[in-house]
């Protein structure tokens, strides 16, 4: 997969097995392959509202091929042959999310677009592909997302501590998962922008010449504007209750154009402008958590997962904020960041080749459970 933060495929090689009320896991390899960046640049021209549908269209096929070589590259590294490969999993890369009903032709219709053509990734791996994965979900009345709680429960769930896992991607996202609790128990929400907003500004702010905030070096030197931050915080999305999704439609270019503006008629210096950025993913979360998921009882630990977890004033930050919960990472379990969303879809795939519902109805606001995903055969499938 490819997450909204567009910097390139994560790929993961998972061993499971099971069945619906007892799955086993076990990650054997995972691998980061960053987009070129004219590819990185192609996908963020795909996400504006004014993108080309003919250079969409060729895009997911483009798309589709460096998927497949991700898949291949991983099993290699992995030590297996295609041939022990049973399936792949492929999220996509989101270009457009749009879980609040547009009016289209006299009638208002929620939708999402993934692209990566799983076709494609079929073609070049012999391999059956089950992708696609969030229209099921919506159209049995959910947003599509978040989709990840269902791994979240298998990978993370304890019967004595309530957990929140937190994933810090371009979007920020949190699961809860209460002591003891069933899938039904399950609470999960996007609480807003992570890395998104700091990028963009970072590349506004540099034209271009960084990418991101390394390491949290720029905010770190920097102090929010408390001002800008109270007046960010009034945005709509942080008072809507959950369940709820949200992405670059809302926090990508436009918005942080709009921010950008604002900094130059008050002369905020592009530390400072980071640090506002880096403290809206925080003081959100801690909103969202306050409002939300603490009126339902204490949290005893938060896992931190994602590219996130790399800028080190942001963690610190939301120790402070989130205390007295224990804050720690995925790598405490046994799972790398770069390999966790990717290993969350491995299991997505597992269950839908089973014809197992893996949405959380809770999470996504689904009226039903459904299976998730289409499959893609491979040519000559009978001939294998």
């Amino acid at each position: 997969m490819s997450g909204t933060s567009a910097d390139g495929i994560d790929a993961a090689v998972m061993a499971i097995e099971g069945d619906e009320n007892s799955i086993q896991w076990q990650l054997l390899d995972h691998q980061h392959t960053p987009w070129s960046t004219e590819l990185r640049e192609a996908i963020l021209q795909s996400c504006r509202p004014d993108a080309s549908i003919q250079s969409a269209t060729a895009l997911n096929f483009r798309l589709g091929e460096e998927f497949a070589l991700a898949a291949i590259s991983a099993a290699e590294s992995a030590g297996l042959s295609l041939d022990r490969i049973g399936a792949i999993a492929s999220h996509g890369q989101t270009v457009w999310h749009q879980p609040d009903p547009f009016p289209i032709a006299g009638r208002a219709t929620a939708g999402t677009m993934q692209i990566g053509e799983a076709s494609v990734i079929a073609a070049r791996t012999g391999c059956i592909t089950v992708a696609d994965f969030r229209p099921a979900d919506m159209a049995v009345g959910g947003q599509g997302a978040p989709l990840a709680p269902f791994a979240d429960y298998l990978l993370f769930a304890h019967d004595t501590e309530t957990r929140a896992v937190q994933n810090l991607g371009g979007i920020a996202n949190v699961t809860l998962l209460p002591a003891n609790g069933s899938p039904d128990d399950v609470i999960a929400f996007d609480t807003g922008p992570a890395n998104m907003v700091m990028d963009e500004l970072v590349r506004l702010a540099t034209d271009g010449k960084m990418q991101y905030d390394r390491d949290g070096e720029l905010s770190s030197a920097g102090e929010p504007d408390r001002e800008m931050l109270a007046e960010l915080l009034h945005h709509p999305y942080f008072q809507l209750p959950p369940p709820k999704t949200t992405g670059r439609e809302m926090f990508g270019a436009q918005f942080c154009r709009a921010i950008y503006l604002r900094v130059q008629s008050r002369r905020l210096s592009t530390p400072d402008l980071i640090a506002t950025a880096a403290a809206l993913t925080v003081e959100s979360i801690a909103i969202a958590y306050e409002r939300h998921l603490l009126p339902r009882g204490r949290i005893d630990t938060v896992i931190l997962g994602g590219g996130g977890t790399r800028n080190r004033p942001m963690v610190e930050q939301l120790r402070q904020r989130l205390a007295p919960a224990r804050v720690t990472t995925h790598v405490e379990f046994g799972m790398p960041d770069e390999a966790k969303e990717a290993a969350a879809f491995a299991l997505l795939g597992f269950c839908s080749l089973r014809g197992w519902p893996s949405n959380i109805r809770s999470a996504t606001g689904a009226t039903r459970d459904t299976v998730l995903g289409k499959i893609s055969l491979p040519p000559c499938l009978r001939g294998r």
